[in-house]
């Protein structure tokens, strides 16, 4: 029985050699030490040893099996270190590119129209949302019977202090650039702005504006054309051509609005230009003389013009998109586009 053991234990000796990774140490285990391997099976003869002769083949049986169980423990433990050790990430195959983020429509074209103007020599003033009746109307000329006073196109807001409103422009920041602000001024104002419209493909009751706002002596009627043209050349390109058409604003003095060629059919009218051949991008004027005043600046000595356009109708020429309403679902078919 000595000599089965010393034997049994060579095998096992072999075996533990053979052990490469965790495939080799189950087929070890599987050999010796389940219900029916090596070491069970060995185990179980000691039943028929001799009643003298089993403390000392017991004790070599169990000598053999601790042994086996602390090797077979330590292989295992090592094969798990070396696994653990491996890289998660296999640096041999070829590198995912990650996804790329786009900037938003509104921001790309908001961005494009500043740089412009700060390249004319217009700083960026910014103001707030809430503003107060006399901001946004009465210092701009509006009468107190104006339509746009009205609840059916102003947002007001409930406060015990009076007619707080969300502003319908950022001509607000005009009015206190001019009230704070040395001249001369040369500013543009772009801004949130909210109307109680109603929600259609062509407008929204919150959507985006950049005014403008020039103030010095001999500014004239000339300096807007030339501002508006200079602009619209290098946002629409060289050939667009333009037209001024008079118009009426309670804040400025002669008042026009502004068209280009429609760059989609190049004139020749298209269902974007409604078959006119034109797009209308901006109201502009010079700055009424009472709305100078109205800001302690004397319109004798001083004059100005000031400008605006929506930032969504800009987007929409120039993107092609027809449903003002698409530029704010977040719809990621739309947004990867651009």
């Amino acid at each position: 029985m000595i000599a089965d053991i010393s034997f049994i234990k060579q095998n096992i000796e072999q075996d533990f050699a053979t052990i490469k990774d965790a495939e080799s140490l189950e087929q070890f285990r599987l050999k010796h030490l389940t219900k029916k391997g090596t070491l069970p099976v060995l185990v179980e003869s000691l039943r028929e040893i001799p009643k003298e002769d089993k403390p000392a083949i017991g004790k070599l049986i169990n000598e053999l099996r601790q042994y086996v169980e602390a090797t077979f423990k330590e292989f295992k433990e090592n094969l798990e270190a070396e696994e653990s050790s491996v890289p998660l990430i296999d640096t041999s195959l070829p590198g995912r590119m990650p996804l790329k983020g786009h900037i938003h429509p509104i921001k790309k074209t908001l961005d494009t129209i500043i740089s412009i103007f700060e390249g004319m020599g217009f700083t960026v003033a910014e103001g707030i949302d809430i503003e107060d009746d006399y901001h946004n109307y009465e210092a701009l000329n509006f009468a107190e019977d104006h339509p746009a006073r009205d609840m059916q196109d102003t947002f007001f807001i409930d406060d015990p202090r009076g007619d707080i409103l969300l502003r319908s422009h950022t001509s607000p920041v005009q009015i206190r650039m001019m009230k704070s602000h040395p001249i001369p001024i040369r500013s543009i104002m772009p801004g949130r702005v909210y109307r109680n419209e109603a929600l259609s493909a062509r407008s929204l009751a919150e959507f985006h504006q950049i005014e403008g706002l020039y103030i010095d002596k001999h500014v004239t009627f000339a300096d807007l054309k030339g501002t508006i043209v200079a602009f619209a050349k290098q946002m629409y390109g060289n050939n667009s051509q333009f037209r001024f058409r008079p118009s009426y604003f309670p804040f400025t003095e002669p008042s026009a609005e502004v068209d280009i060629s429609c760059y989609l059919c190049s004139g020749k009218g298209c269902r974007i230009c409604k078959n006119s051949g034109w797009l209308e991008i901006c109201g502009c004027g010079m700055v009424h003389p009472q709305v100078l005043k109205n800001c302690g600046i004397d319109p004798e000595e001083y004059s100005g013009f000031a400008f605006g356009f929506g930032i969504e109708r800009v987007t929409m020429l120039a993107t092609g998109i027809n449903d003002i309403r698409a530029l704010y679902e977040n719809d990621i078919r739309v947004l990867e586009q651009f």
